[in-house]
């Protein structure tokens, strides 16, 4: 017993995952996340707050808790502990490490005044739960920087860094996200993987997923109304269409210009949730009006939601204004009006339909969009690729972005990416960039650098200094083989090191394919790339070749510009026969 309660504290759980991070191989990850879950079977808390703190953060995303703790605050209590200067010391290291918390766990090992402030002790995983929920609660700044001082005290180093990034909600940096948790947790609680991911998706919870598969009770979770599921993901379709395709299974449909949009709605109320399953429901208040006059029964509907004027579908950069923008204006409604195209059913009048076939939930769906005047897409049948090559035409003539092929027999693959929808699309243009960063990746792709940030010339743009500014992150498209010449390539041209991030001097340039251009004051080039990813490495171009701000400028100009046939031909869904 002993042994048990030593294996059930905050540490062991620290080390277990920096070992994770350190291990390339996603198998042996999950290896010895599942052997850490065994360590502490005797503890069910132990093993669900394990799951919730590496894959969730501090608190579930349904609880709706945040620690509320900023990274400014962490860093001037850091600081102060410390006895340093925040702006001539902190910064520096944090800047040099690339973390806010790798910095502060480098500071608390090699700073000699602090190993006399320190007095570590065992901290379970429980009680590390109740100083999260402190922090949670606490109002007043004093009460916060009491509860930091005490986790700079009595925490390590390690368990400092760790706590930082559970605080953070975010990822835990190591390469083991999601998916892999639920396959320790599988493989410790001898429960089938499907199960497991279902009992996720419906409870949204990592610590009742665990909860329930420890107890064995999986079978008693129960699909919940306005609480989002993953959404089914499409995979990209090989330019390379060959006879072995077997087009007759599947349905082919258009590919509209808008965002991922899943509605829950039971009479009056509704709720709209994005494809990150963060919930916009304020921001579209014209769509939820329409759905609440509708009164439908329990119904989930996945769809796209677009900026419809006039008859037509309109670029994707009109309904970014909508985007992000919490309570909209009553004349930016009016400006930019929204519609809800439904292309999926998934519950309906208390059943649940992920499981039957796609024309199935197909045939579910039309009635329910005839009855109560929704639109839905219209689908369409292609035998070889020369009729695949007019849809597609066709649908770019209406100003839609390609084509969608979904398997007649799939069932709603929620959160995967498979074969069973697969996209048709080609890039909005593309640009000529050079790599300015280089990030190291994760799991299969660890001990390289695979995620690389592409800058544009600003040289003789008088509103920057520098040479180049950031235009979009891209992390695919290229071969192994691409990679392994890219990564041999960079040693020679790096500039300085920011823990996983190197700077590069700009020499290697790349041709970017994307889907859009947007604007986004966030960044220094005022715009960013939709979906970048490399087409081609350009070793036969110089730096002197890489593209401009000016041409990223007439880009987007021309792509607002777009007169589509969509004005006089009739769009690519059926609209409700009440309109």
């Amino acid at each position: 017993m002993v042994k048990e309660v030593m294996m059930d504290n905050f540490l062991h759980f620290c080390q277990t995952l920096q070992s994770i991070g350190e291990t390339r191989s996603t198998a042996q990850k999950v290896e010895l996340f599942a052997g850490y879950l065994e360590s502490v079977s005797h503890s069910e808390s132990a093993v669900a707050l394990a799951c919730q703190f590496a894959g969730e953060g501090a608190f579930g995303q349904t609880s709706g808790k945040r620690v509320g703790v900023g990274s400014r605050t962490l860093a001037l209590s850091a600081s102060a502990f410390c006895e340093i200067d925040h702006d001539l010391v902190f910064r520096p290291c944090r800047t040099a490490t690339g973390s806010g918390s790798e910095a502060i766990a480098l500071l608390l090992s090699n700073l000699p005044a602090i190993a006399a402030k320190q007095m570590p002790r065992t901290w379970s995983l429980m009680e590390v739960y109740e100083r999260l929920e402190t922090l949670s609660v606490a109002k007043k700044r004093e009460e916060k920087e009491a509860v930091l001082e005490q986790i700079w005290r009595e925490f390590t180093p390690l368990e400092v860094k760790f706590l930082l990034r559970i605080i953070g909600q975010g990822s835990l940096r190591i390469g083991f996200e999601t998916r892999s948790i639920l396959r320790a947790l599988a493989h410790f609680t001898e429960q089938e993987m499907d199960q497991i991911r279902y009992a996720h998706m419906v409870s949204g919870s990592l610590y009742e997923t665990a909860r329930l598969a420890i107890n064995k009770t999986l079978d008693e979770v129960r699909f919940q109304l306005f609480r989002p599921i993953s959404f089914m993901l499409a995979s990209p379709l090989s330019e390379d269409l060959t006879d072995l395709f077997e087009f007759s299974t599947y349905v082919a449909e258009e590919k509209f210009d808008g965002i991922r949009c899943q509605i829950h709605v039971e009479k009056e109320t509704v709720s709209l949730f994005s494809r990150d399953l963060n919930e916009i429901t304020e921001s579209f208040p014209d769509l939820v009006e329409e759905f609440r006059q509708r009164t439908l029964p329990a119904t989930v509907l996945d769809g796209e939601i677009v900026a419809y004027k006039e008859h037509r579908i309109l670029p994707f950069q009109r309904l970014q204004k909508r985007l992000g923008v919490k309570k909209p204006s009553a004349k930016l409604v009016r400006e930019i009006p929204v519609h809800f195209i439904g292309y999926d059913l998934l519950y309906h009048d208390q059943q649940e339909v992920l499981n039957r076939p796609l024309l199935e939930r197909r045939n579910l769906l039309e009635k329910v969009a005839v009855k109560h005047g929704i639109s839905y897409s219209r689908q369409f049948s292609a035998q070889n690729p020369a009729d695949l090559a007019k849809l597609f035409s066709e649908a770019k003539e209406r100003g839609n972005e390609g084509i969608m092929l979904k398997k007649k027999e799939s069932v709603y693959e929620f959160g995967q990416r498979k074969n069973s929808w697969l996209k048709v699309k080609e890039p909005a243009g593309s640009l000529d960039t050079v790599i300015l960063y280089a990030q190291a990746g994760s799991g299969k792709r660890g001990g390289t650098y695979s995620d690389f940030t592409l800058g544009i010339s600003v040289r003789e743009d008088d509103r920057y200094e520098e040479e180049f500014v950031p235009i979009g992150k891209a992390y695919g498209g290229y071969t192994d083989q691409e990679l392994r010449e890219i990564n041999r390539r960079i040693r020679s041209l790096i500039v300085e090191r920011f823990g996983p991030t190197l700077a590069l001097r700009p020499e290697i340039v790349v041709e970017l394919e994307f889907d859009a251009i947007q604007v986004n004051k966030r960044t220094k080039a005022g715009y960013s790339l939709r979906f970048p990813r490399f087409k081609a490495i350009r070793y036969d171009l110089s730096v002197k070749d890489v593209d401009t701000l000016q041409d990223v400028e007439a880009l987007l100009k021309a792509q607002e510009s777009r007169v589509t046939e969509s004005q006089v031909k009739p769009v690519s869904f059926i609209l409700p026969q009440t309109e």
